[in-house]
């Protein structure tokens, strides 16, 4: 057995544990490989890719949880997607964190998600005190949608599917122009405007 299928079943065990009464043992098998395997297709180069896909796997679990009411949702729960997951959604979230410091779940996610993080939103968000080290895109899945209280569509022109339940928002923002700094600080500072509204709403 390689290292990677030993963790793999290591993490297919614990999470067993870890969501014994929620969801079974079959699901969680599944959600492990199929989590992966997405993963995979676009940071298949990536070292932290089985520790991501374990992170993964639990978000995932705890949405399908929430979405068939098996786990509570203490607070509300902001999705925020983007093409490629690697710049506006993930400031959005980060910033969405940051400002709610616990009164708000964030999840984001991508249609066609990037490989890594943008290194020029990573940039511009560590500047004001915000980190994105641990950050990584994610395809969107039908659980994480399901979940979800507000979906914030954090680029006008990307395509979302449409379920039953969640707020939708769209924020027509411009995709951020590569090493721009300047252009990218301007992206970034119409996102955390749009984020503490959006947070004002949701906590009042």
């Amino acid at each position: 057995m390689s290292d990677l299928d030993a963790f793999l079943d290591q993490v297919r065990t614990s999470l067993t544990t870890q969501f014994a009464g929620t969801v079974g043992a079959e699901t969680v098998g599944r959600y492990v490989n199929e989590s992966y395997v997405a993963l995979y297709r676009t940071a298949h180069a990536d070292q932290q890719l089985p520790d991501k896909a374990r992170r993964f796997t639990v978000d995932r679990l705890t949405a399908l949880g929430q979405a068939t009411g098996a786990l509570g949702k203490p607070v509300p729960e902001v999705l925020f997607l983007c093409i490629h997951n690697a710049g506006r959604s993930q400031m959005a979230a980060a910033l969405m964190a940051h400002h709610g410091r616990g009164r708000v779940n964030v999840r984001s996610a991508g249609s066609q998600p990037d490989a890594t993080v943008s290194k020029s939103a990573t940039a511009v968000l560590a500047e004001i005190g915000v980190d994105l080290a641990g950050a990584f895109p994610k395809p969107l899945t039908d659980d994480v949608l399901r979940a979800a209280d507000v979906v914030v569509i954090a680029g006008g022109g990307d395509a979302c599917p449409r379920v039953p339940g969640p707020r939708y928002d769209a924020w027509d923002l411009p995709h951020p122009p590569g090493s721009d700094l300047d252009a990218v600080r301007a992206v970034r500072d119409d996102i955390d405007a749009r984020v503490q509204k959006l947070l004002a709403e949701l906590t009042a």
